[in-house]
């Protein structure tokens, strides 16, 4: 097929079936620019794919879609405070509401009135609070591995099992590890970090190599900026969150997929499917927290039924 690259210039235009590449920024209005891309087949604006972290970019995810793109545009981006997108001076702009408004921004940028929105781990926070402020401009849901939607002993819980699936020569190294990410070689320290953090989010049947994308694939200062920085001003933006309530006005179709060797507790999660009005939890067995890698036999069938289900 050929390929086609626009130039963004208002609303983007989608011809059917096209395979696009694009990559551009979007100036979102504060200050900050927002590095996207779109990949993949198909017609109509794309889905958005909200990467975790925070802290994080979008090829730390992107890597292992590429079984969707066959049939669907993806449209990636770095969220602000990483990747190719800006750095902002003042970490007052890092907050869970300016990237709900960075998510807003692009759905205006496409000229899609209703969007699909996936996302994986902390992902799932954003489109949770994107879909309570615009619930009409939320078409449907992908929720893979998500953090719950209330807090409680989440990070409690969540950071004792991860401790318990590493030896106590691999902490001390991932506590060393952290700090060098403030030295000159961050990359170097990135990698190491996740050749050994990998391995607890995996289910314990599951190799590494399964997982396709690439954690540190972003600039150095932005690898950077993204781990000392942004994660924890976004992180603690959320403060004792509890999305509950609000979850229930939203009626958009939800996909949760979550693995049942996930270190975030299962039980967390179902309070997903509890508290949206039309959702549906996918357990996957032997799977941990990237079950699209682990286990793509079982979760892509599942997102290609539920994005193909008639609402």
């Amino acid at each position: 097929m050929k390929r086609i690259v626009l130039a963004a210039f208002g609303a983007l235009a989608f011809p059917a079936f096209a395979a696009l590449v694009l990559a551009d920024t979007l100036d979102v209005g504060d200050g900050v620019k927002v590095w996207y891309t779109i990949q993949g087949h198909g017609k109509g604006a794309p889905i958005i794919v909200v990467h975790g972290g925070p802290g994080m970019d979008s090829g730390s995810l992107s890597g292992d879609l590429v079984p969707l793109e066959a049939k669907h545009r993806l449209l990636y981006y770095d969220q602000r405070g990483g990747g190719r997108s800006s750095l902002p001076a003042d970490t007052k702009l890092l907050t869970i509401d300016r990237h709900v408004d960075d998510l807003e921004a692009l759905r205006r940028h496409l000229g899609a009135d209703k969007v699909v929105l996936l996302g994986h781990s902390f992902g799932p926070a954003i489109i949770a609070r994107y879909a309570i402020k615009y619930p009409s401009h939320v078409d449907r849901m992908v929720l893979i591995g998500p953090i719950p939607p209330r807090k409680g002993k989440f990070v409690e819980e969540y950071g004792a099992t991860i401790d318990a699936r590493l030896t106590d020569a691999q902490r001390k190294r991932s506590a060393e590890l952290e700090k060098q990410y403030e030295s000159a070689d961050v990359v170097a320290a990135c990698r190491e970090f996740w050749v050994i953090n990998i391995v607890p989010r995996l289910a314990k049947s599951v190799k590494p190599s399964v997982v396709k994308s690439d954690f540190c694939t972003a600039p150095p200062e932005a690898i950077r900026y993204g781990a000392t920085k942004t994660s924890a001003t976004t992180f603690e933006s959320l403060g004792d969150w509890d999305w509950t309530a609000d979850l229930r006005k939203v009626s958009a179709p939800t996909l949760i997929v979550h693995g049942e060797e996930d270190a975030i507790p299962m039980a967390m999660v179902a309070e997903w499917a509890s508290a949206l009005p039309h959702a549906r939890l996918i357990k996957v067995s032997n799977a941990g927290h990237i079950p699209y890698a682990e286990r793509p036999d079982v979760v892509f069938p599942e997102i290609e039924t539920f994005l193909a289900r008639k609402r």
